[in-house]
């Protein structure tokens, strides 16, 4: 548990019997990380997604047992309400469109990732998220999704395939 995990903890108990400092300092220390796997997955309704998330933590938190299941437990929140409103406001026109290829320039090719990413479905987005950039195991990705381990198997193997075919369209 790092540092940030344990001070994060030390709020649960008191947020849980409502103490809106405590309950502050839960939201103000999720928020950049739940932002980041919103906006991973959710994309241009990341910051949706995260407000979501943060309103379902603060009206759960009483129901979370152990004050150091908490990353775990947003995390889970936060991975289904991204796909969840993803789902909700796709834009199938996305699908047709391929971006075009930067020579280097990093800004440039962090935008085309984005574009290929937007491409994608919220499933896929949301287990390359899981397994390539949280660095989550298959087993950990399945229960965090509610899949089986080889149905994670699966998706990441067409979602990695449909990142290249769109990469390299």
């Amino acid at each position: 548990m790092d540092l940030q995990g344990v001070e994060l903890e030390r709020h649960v108990g008191p947020a849980q019997k409502g103490d809106p400092l405590a309950m502050a300092a839960l939201l103000r220390g999720l928020a950049p990380w739940v932002g980041r796997i919103c906006g991973s997955i959710a994309l241009d309704d990341g910051d949706d997604a995260m407000q979501e998330t943060m309103i379902r933590v603060l009206k759960g938190i009483r129901s979370l047992r152990e004050p150091a299941a908490l990353r775990g437990w947003v995390r889970r929140i936060a991975v289904r309400e991204a796909i969840k409103l993803a789902q909700a406001r796709r834009d199938p026109l996305l699908l047709d469109r391929l971006p075009e290829r930067a020579a280097g320039d990093a800004v440039e090719v962090g935008a085309d990732i984005a574009d290929v990413l937007r491409q994608l479905s919220p499933q896929q987005r949301a287990i390359l998220v899981l397994r390539d950039l949280e660095g989550f195991s298959e087993a950990e990705a399945a229960a965090l999704l509610g899949v089986e381990r080889g149905t994670v198997k699966s998706r990441l193997h067409r979602a990695r395939q449909a990142f290249r075919r769109r990469w390299s369209g």
